[in-house]
């Protein structure tokens, strides 16, 4: 196979994954958008987290609700938790590198936020503990995973939504998770802001 058949078939592959995800992500993906506005709506915040790849989505989607998605709207509060090198280098030192999230949930988590959760494995141990943190504190739980969702899984709670791609391939999970960001922050734009015509 040529570079250029290979690089074909990951566009077809990569598009026919997220086609057959519509169906079994539309709704977790409609209960997650409804979460985010009920929290932004009473004064809460997103936080967000995740290792990686899944750490730059979380940046992403942050930055989405902090400035704009597609259209100007007021700011609103979403902090991502893996921006801040001096916190994270200090829990991870003084502690462990599974602590570097769930130590900022507790600071900074409050009744009613809610925690957006990324691994593509469902198995990131910071992001498991991440989870916990979030639920003694009472913040709902957003997760975005893949193949199966892993340990993730049987951490969430009632009320909490889990955006589970069904695929095994990490690259293509990752490209699914971003197109749910988007469709999240369209969505919250939407209930917001009514649908823009």
């Amino acid at each position: 196979m040529d570079l250029i058949s290979r690089i074909v078939l990951h566009f077809e592959d990569s598009a026919q994954t997220k086609l057959a995800a519509a169906e079994v992500l539309a709704m977790p993906i409609l209960e997650a958008t409804e979460s985010m506005v009920r929290a932004l709506l009473s004064n809460g915040k997103i936080l967000a987290c995740g290792n990686g790849g899944s750490a730059a989505d979380a940046q992403h989607f942050t930055a989405e609700l902090l400035g704009r998605f597609e259209r100007e709207r007021p700011e609103l509060a979403a902090i991502s938790l893996t921006t801040d090198t001096s916190a994270i280098s200090a829990i991870a030192n003084d502690y462990a590198w599974e602590h570097v999230f769930a130590k900022q949930i507790r600071a900074l988590g409050q009744p009613g936020d809610v925690l957006l959760a990324i691994s593509t494995s469902g198995n990131s141990p910071n992001v498991l503990a991440a989870i916990e943190a979030a639920h003694e504190r009472d913040l709902r739980v957003v997760a975005l995973t893949g193949k199966g969702g892993g340990k993730l899984a049987s951490l969430l709670k009632d009320g909490d939504v889990h955006i589970c791609v069904p695929h095994d391939r990490t690259a293509r999970i990752q490209e699914v998770h971003i197109l749910a960001i988007h469709c999240i922050c369209d969505g919250i734009d939407c209930l917001l802001m009514g649908e823009e015509i």
